[in-house]
């Protein structure tokens, strides 16, 4: 546990460094302009950092970097140490740190610049992947019969499987219908059969079983009465769950007001209503260590609403400070959002012509603007992508 939490404290290093000057960096001039085309299928863009099992962030970028894929790519997910890219034959690649088997590929060794492909027992074809984030230094994915598998740290039992043991290779778990899930720090989520369950440490409440209890084996996420879910998320010691009337639910840690519930400071082992003007359409959720987690969500009217830690200004609202209340966010002027993120203590958004904003913070650089220093107000940091996904202290997009 000692270690889980100095781990966790290095991915958000409130001590400004140096812009990383490596090869791959690449300077803020040459962000592609507003008319640059879509980069090709086969390419990604990241940056930020990883961490995990070792001290501090490693491979800062604080400008967005190529990785190339060998096929055609159709999903993409990031954990704490590691991201990855689902194509569409089914395979699934890794890149990061793979100290702790977060790789997938059988090896306990690291590739930050060359994705490797996940091991998966001969016939199976993935089908999807988290995009929210997955448990700290562990991988998940569904396959095309909704059987869910897991690899890596598996530190607090978040991969369902009885034991807090390491696995370098996928492992299929013990639910099956899965159609949704979703992890953070070290507990997972999953909707097996139209019924929520989760596994690992139990922080404060992140379960949602109404207990405080950790738990290596499956337990049911009360009060959510076979409800039609149709996202999970996850973040340090929080989870909510998205349902197809619109209705947000989340539950765990509240230090800050990440239960959007009007009050800080009493976290909840069962998941509460988050009061919202309009039914949901997509839900973010982050945080990567205590008090930092927020949430950010897109109603059907089309407006942004925000929750949660401010410290950095990743609420959106040009505020600091933190609301246990949602607030009312927006995107710059004649600009509309149509994909949002959020990471340890920055939020992310793709426009609808495809430009790439963030702000908040930017020690490790998050932010992908060539600074380490934070931003209130969103800044323009790609173009030509179509979606974003981001964890603790690295972004992704395709």
């Amino acid at each position: 546990m000692a270690l889980a939490a100095a781990v966790l404290a290095a991915g958000c290093s409130a001590s400004p460094r140096p812009v990383h000057s490596g090869h791959r960096s690449l300077a803020v001039t040459e962000v592609p302009s507003p008319a640059a085309v879509a980069p090709p299928s086969t390419s990604l863009r990241h940056w930020g950092s990883f961490f995990g099992n070792t001290p501090g962030n490693v491979d800062t970028l604080a400008s967005p970097v190529t990785v190339t894929l060998p096929g055609t790519v159709t999903e993409i997910g990031t954990s704490n140490s590691t991201e990855y890219a689902l194509l569409t034959d089914g395979s699934l690649y890794a890149w990061g740190l793979g100290t702790q088997g977060e790789l997938g590929d059988g090896n306990l060794a690291n590739s930050l610049d060359v994705p490797v492909r996940v091991r998966f027992p001969a016939g199976v074809k993935i089908a999807s992947i988290p995009a929210d984030a997955m448990p700290f230094d562990t991988g998940l994915a569904v396959d095309t019969h909704g059987h869910v598998w897991g690899w890596g740290n598996n530190g607090g039992g978040e991969l369902c499987l009885g034991n807090r043991k390491m696995y370098p290779t996928p492992v299929r778990l013990p639910l099956s219908g899965v159609t949704a899930v979703a992890g953070a720090s070290a507990h997972g989520l999953y909707d097996a059969a139209g019924t929520v369950y989760a596994c690992g440490l139990n922080f404060d409440g992140d379960l949602g079983d109404g207990s405080w209890r950790s738990s290596t084996t499956p337990v049911k996420v009360a009060g959510l009465n076979g409800a039609h879910v149709v996202k999970l998320v996850a973040a340090f010691a929080n989870s909510g769950a998205l349902l197809a009337n619109g209705k947000y639910f989340d539950w765990g840690y509240n230090g800050a007001g990440q239960l959007g519930d009007g009050v800080a400071g009493k976290g909840s082992d069962v998941p509460v209503r988050v009061h919202l003007p309009d039914a949901v359409t997509q839900v973010a959720q982050g945080g990567s260590i205590w008090d930092n987690g927020q949430t950010l969500v897109k109603l059907a009217d089309g407006s942004l609403w925000s929750w949660g830690n401010d410290r950095a200004g990743q609420l959106g609202n040009g505020s600091l400070g933190m609301s246990p209340v949602p607030v009312h966010f927006h995107a710059p002027p004649g600009v509309k959002y149509r994909s949002l993120a959020t990471g340890s203590a920055t939020s992310y958004a793709v426009s609808a012509d495809g430009k790439v904003y963030a702000w908040g913070v930017s020690y490790e650089g998050q932010l992908g603007n060539g600074y380490l220093s934070p931003a209130l107000a969103p800044v323009v940091i790609a173009s030509g992508a179509t979606f974003v996904s981001a964890t603790a202290n690295n972004a992704l997009i395709r």
